[in-house]
């Protein structure tokens, strides 16, 4: 992104003002499993073949403000989640896997609302504190 970003709002002026294509791209470089089936389009409600589109595209397009607050809020997701679990490829597979604090459900299936972002974020929270109820 051409903007660093230190605070909260400026996280909330480069999501209305859409974050780069080329920035979810390095996002999808960076996490194997988004480019992966459907799971793109969970986390962030954009398709491959979308992406694969905007990839050459060179007039500099931006993510709409929804798919920018869910890439945001992905990035912030996985960042969190990495830290808890250690390793980037250990809670890469957290998300693919089904977790018993979810009822059962695969993290990356509840990504598709905000209210199943925020379900993940608490969990990963009583994760982060030992609380496993």
């Amino acid at each position: 992104m051409s903007k660093s970003v230190r605070t909260a709002l400026d996280a909330h002026d480069l999501i209305v003002a859409g974050i780069p294509s080329k920035s979810l791209l390095h996002l999808v470089e960076g996490v194997r499993f988004l480019s992966a089936g459907d799971t793109l389009n969970k986390a962030i409600g954009i398709s491959i073949r979308t992406l694969q589109r905007r990839k050459s595209d060179t007039t500099g397009k931006v993510l709409s403000i929804e798919q920018s607050s869910r890439a945001w809020r992905f990035a912030e997701i996985i960042a969190k989640a990495t830290d808890i679990m250690g390793t980037q490829e250990a809670a890469e597979a957290w998300f693919l896997e089904p977790a018993i604090g979810l009822n059962n459900r695969r993290p990356i299936d509840l990504l598709a609302s905000s209210a199943g972002a925020g379900v993940i974020e608490d969990y990963l929270t009583r994760l982060e504190y030992g609380v496993y109820t």
